[in-house]
This record gives C-alpha cells, structure tokens and sequence, in this order.
C-alpha cells in the first residue's frame, strides 16, 4: 500500500531537511587532510589483552609494578569492571549474554591487577565461568595466551607450528589473510616456549571445572578432518620434542623473514591488534634488544591503538581511515553533489592506493598492484571490500587531478575484476580462499580460518565496477550476479558476513543486483523486499541481533540507524520507494536524529568474527542515514 501523496511530499520535505542537517555534521567531523576516522570499538577482550601484555613487556619485580605500568594497567581495569554484566561475566557484544573466552581473559587481567579471590566482582565472574564450562570451554587462543605463562597446560593447548611456513602447496595462503598473520608471529613465539614468569603464587586452579577433561573434544566418527587434526596435532607436539632442530631453526628463520617484511610499508603487522601483539612477543623471542628499531616501532604501532582521554581508556582493534573517507565520501556526494569537503577526500584517497604486490599476489601473480587498505598503511594487505567502496566514491567524486584519479581507477578497476573467485563472488582479501577442511585446526575456533566469498562484498563489488561503465554484458559481471541469486536464502534474505547480518548483506545483495542491471519484478528481488518488510519493528526501525549468527537465521533487535538505513537502502533498490514500510524507515530516522545532525548507535552492527569478534563502527549510524535519506529523495523525485 502507497502512503497519500500529500503525506509524502511533507516527508521528503522533511528528509531533505534531515539531509542538510546530517550533511553538516559529517562535515564537521572532516579531517584537514579530507579524509575521516571514527573511532571503532569492540569487547573487553582488548583491554584484557593489554594487561597480559603489560606481564609479557614488564613483569612485576617483587609482585610490584613499575608505576606507569601499574597506572595504565588500573585504567583496564577499570574499563573491563565498567563492562561486567550483573551474572558477574563478560560478553561480546552489547546486550549479549557472558561468554566464556571474554570471561576467561577478564578473570585473568583482574586478579593479574590485583583483585582478590574474596573481592566480589571476582567471586561473581568465577562463578560464572564455572557455570558456562570453566576455563576448559574457553578458545583456543585463550589458552594458548595463558600456555605462554605456564597457567595453561601446554599439551593442551593446540600446536601452531613455525613449519607452516615450510608446507608444500602455498598452505599458509590458503588461510585467511587475519589468520595467516596472527599464525605466523604466534607460531615464533610458540617455538621458543617461552613460559615466561608470573607473579609468585598466581595461579587459575580456581577456573578449572571439576571433572571436565581439558583434552581436545574427538568426534564420534572414526575419520573427519577434525579427528585427523587433533592426530596430527599429537604428532607435531611429538615433533617438538623429538624432531629435526635443522627444520625447526630453518622454519624460525623463514617465518622470521615473512614477519618482518610485512612489518615494513605497514602500521604493524597486518594493522591490526592481535598480530600487532604477537609481533612484539615474536621479536622478543627471537633475541631483538627493546631498543631495536624495529622493535620499538612496533610497540609503538600497538600503542597507538590506545585511547587514553582522562575519561575513557580502551583499545581499538584497528584505524578505520579509509573505509570511512570512501563511505563518507560517497554519501556526501550522493546528498550534496560537488560539496566543498568532497575533492580532498578524493584526493586523499588516491594518495592511499597501494602499488605493492602483497600476499594476494600469490594466487594473481599476473596482476598489476592496486587496491586500497581498511587502515592508513597495511601495504601488504589491501582489501577488496574497502577498494570497492574507494572505486563506487570514485565513480562520482571528483579529485583535484583528473588524470591521476583516471590512472588509479582504471587499475582499481582491474585489481577488482582480477580478485574475483572461481565461484563468481568476492571476497575480503584473497581470491578462493575457501579450503573448508582448514577450518577444523585445533586453532580455528576463532570462527576466522578462512575468507570465503560472500553476499555483501560481492554486492558492493558489482555496484563499484557498474559505477565505471560495466554492465550484464560483461561475464565477471554476470558471474556476480549469478553467484548473489544461488546464494540467496530460503526466505528472501542474503547473509552479511561483515556487518550484523542478514539486513545487511540484503541491502547490498539488493544494491550490487540493481546496479548490475537486475529487473526489480524478478522474483528474488520481490522475495528479498517482502523479507525486509516482514521484519520490520514497531516504532518503524529495524535492528537485528548478533544472535543472528548463533542461530544461523535472522534474530531481531532493537532499531539502529545504521540497520534502519540498510534496510531502506534494499528496498529502495529492489523497486520500493513508495510503501508504508518505507515511510516508516524514513519517518524512525527523522524522529531519531538528534539536533546536531546525527544520530545515537551503541549496538554492534559491525562483524570482525561471527560468533567471536563484533565491532562498532561509529560513524555507520551518521552516513548510512545520510545515505538512505538522500537516495530516498531522489527515488521519489524519479517516480513523481
């Protein structure tokens, strides 16, 4: 059912002026160099993981803490205790229920700092353990962080063997690209087993749950790939023992080599935090002084991740620069057409296109360098979702030198096209990175092992190449689509592996399908529209859990602006501008913005890991509104 026309034209009278208003806002929130970074934020785990480190960088001497250390360490604390939930445990993501790993890793940083066995706050958090499984339940990186210190068995914990970096068949490549960093830096620090010192008489025999194996869980049948792993899991701990010290010292060496090189042209290895970590630890075990150069811009790469305002104290898990300046970018445009703050974004952008071969290479070893990071400088691993966003800013914006920005999208263009995988779709960082059977390593747990394609970057992909003149016509093109409609799910809707979760890899499924050319009237578009209006919540919004990916099906929440706006954004491009549904979206965010010209989000509508890893991106609840309200009021003008 249409809304009166009368009805509609107040409310896109309105939405403009909501436009004008989020318009001003983003502008503030600028940069002088044109480009934009929100801060990102995630669980506790970050701050929990910081003072493990602290033990790693600066143990106590005499159970006392140098006093610079004890400070920022009490900052932790108090930013983890901010976060405890009233069963005493710790979760993933706001409004969550305690989850084991991010317990674990509280309750080891909290008595590290200093917190008694009788303090309550710890006496709750250890009961909840004990109740969700003990410190056994929690993942494997857990353990092995704590294996480092000897509060974990070693034997226990899985092997990450420096050897990977030995194996025939380009193995370590057919890992994720997050993965095959934090493996590589771990596995070094793994092979010196380094047991380092804790403070006297600390220990976590108080999480271990009675009765409960710490052994590795074998499945029922005889032969899986899981069983198989933890049999070879045996061998290489049998291996460490016993095996060749040659191999092993040539494996160091070459895993070695591998980390440092990705530690130059790049803000920490990989630019993000747990390599980051586990480079340091690396470097230190392999006997570099803490004056090293190397070393020291490291650590100070790590450091940098830290906010530390007076008010507020917490990690971030990586910079956000470019994703943001390419979504803003393009939202700006698409609302304001040739503002003023577009051009040094653009400018900004092609500065930051990477001309190195990284490790995408090794599958395209023919294609020309291009592509753009998530982070300021992360040479060795440009992204295609983030190039994607970078090409579909490009498509409109204008820079202030038209030939280079020609130069740099035409490469853009082809890096694209030549990073996608055999099955049509795209991925984040490699090309076919999809060796299922990867994923039952006894270190997999992380949800992470591997990069397969998937709806939302293969969406954003055909919108960006539809933005520089390709069509059906072109096979990558129709493989793209073809790959988006096989993947459809049963009810309409398409899973988002990168943003939280179904709404959102069906507003981009949706928007990659029209760009490609795809008739609105086809029937996976009307069943992907009929999805979202189906789940649309009371007050006009839409929101959905990160439950979502626990139960593998849509689970709902709270309205988001961020979640509302996708959710527009796929109607709008499967034919729908007109519906009540539609209305109500717009009508959720004008009630919602707030008289700055932005918006309130403090939900997780970002995904690092399903079911492990959540983010909140900060500036998605201000540009995907933006974006929404602005492509609402053209679509409307275009039916008039």
């Amino acid at each position: 059912m249409s809304a009166p026309s009368h009805v509609g034209n107040t409310l896109e009278h309105a939405a403009e002026q909501a436009t004008r208003k989020a318009v001003a806002y983003l502008t503030c929130l600028q940069e002088r160099d044109g480009h934009w970074c929100a801060e990102l934020t995630a669980d506790t785990t970050l701050e929990s993981d910081y003072i493990l480190f602290q033990l790693w960088l600066y143990p106590p001497v005499e159970g006392k803490w140098e006093p610079e250390t004890r400070s920022l360490i009490q900052k932790a604390v108090k930013s983890i205790l901010d976060r405890q939930l009233p069963d005493g445990g710790f979760n993933i993501y706001e409004s969550g229920p305690s989850e084991v790993s991010a317990s674990v890793k509280a309750y080891f940083a909290l008595k590290l700092a200093g917190l008694t066995l009788d303090d309550a706050r710890l006496s709750r958090l250890r009961e909840r353990i004990l109740a969700l499984g003990g410190i056994q339940a929690a993942n494997s990186y857990v353990k092995v962080n704590l294996s480092l210190f000897d509060l974990y068995p070693r034997e226990y914990s899985p092997t990450i063997p420096p050897e990977v970096s030995l194996l025939p068949f380009d193995l370590l490549y057919q890992m994720s690209a997050w993965t095959r960093a934090i493996v590589i830096s771990l596995s070094i620090v793994h092979a010196a087993n380094p047991r380092r010192p804790v403070p006297a008489g600390f220990t976590l025999d108080e999480l271990w749950l009675p009765g409960v194996s710490p052994a590795f869980h074998r499945d029922p049948s005889f032969f899986t790939w899981h069983n198989t792993f933890l049999t070879v899991d045996k061998l290489l701990k049998w291996w460490e023992r016993n095996g060749s010290k040659s191999v092993r010292r040539r494996a160091v060496e070459k895993a070695k080599n591998w980390m440092i090189e990705r530690l130059h042209h790049s803000d920490g290895l990989g630019a993000i935090y747990p390599p980051m970590m586990y480079s340091v630890m690396a470097l230190d075990v392999l006997g570099f002084a803490k004056d090293d150069p190397l070393r020291v811009e490291a650590l100070r790469h790590f450091n940098n991740l830290m906010v530390d305002d007076g008010d507020r104290f917490f990690f971030q898990p990586c910079f956000s620069p470019v994703w943001d300046t390419a979504i803003g970018a393009y939202a700006l445009e698409q609302a304001d057409p040739g503002h003023e703050s577009i051009a040094p974004a653009a400018d900004w952008l092609l500065k930051k296109e990477i001309r190195r071969k990284g490790d995408w290479s090794v599958k395209r070893p023919n294609t020309e360098p291009s592509g753009w990071a998530f982070e300021y400088s992360n040479e060795y691993y440009p992204d295609i979702d983030d190039t994607a966003m970078v090409m579909l800013s490009l498509g409109d914006v204008r820079a202030s030198d038209p030939t280079a920005q020609q130069a740099a999208c035409k490469r853009g263009l082809a890096w694209l096209l030549a990073m996608q995988s055999s099955d049509g779709g795209w991925a984040a960082f490699d090309a076919d990175n999809n060796w299922e059977f990867l994923s039952q390593v006894p270190f997999a747990d992380h949800n992470a092992m591997l990069d397969p394609t998937c709806a939302d970057i293969t969406g954003r992909v055909l919108e960006a190449v539809a933005a520089h003149g390709l069509d059906r016509n072109h096979k990558a093109v129709r493989r793209g689509a073809e790959w988006l409609i096989k993947h459809q799910e049963s009810d309409g809707s398409w899973y988002g592996r990168w943003g939280v979760a179904y709404i959102y890899g069906t507003c981009f499924a949706l928007r990659g399908l029209a760009a490609s050319g795809e008739s609105d009237r086809e029937a996976h578009i009307l069943r992907a529209g009929e999805w979202l209006r189906s789940i649309q919540n009371a007050d006009g919004g839409w929101g959905e859990s990160c439950k979502s990916y626990d139960n593998r099906i849509f689970t709902g929440g709270p309205s988001t602006p961020s979640q509302t706006a996708w959710a527009i954004l796929g109607l709008i491009a499967g034919g729908d501008a007109n519906s009540l549904s539609v209305q109500h979206g717009i009508e959720y965010l004008l009630e919602t913005q707030r008289s700055d010209g932005s918006w309130e989000e403090n939900l997780a509508t970002g995904t690092g890991f399903p079911r492990v890893f959540y983010l909140n991106y900060h500036m998605y609840k201000d540009y995907f509104p933006l974006l929404a309200l602005s492509t609402f009021v053209k679509a409307r003008a275009a039916n008039a």
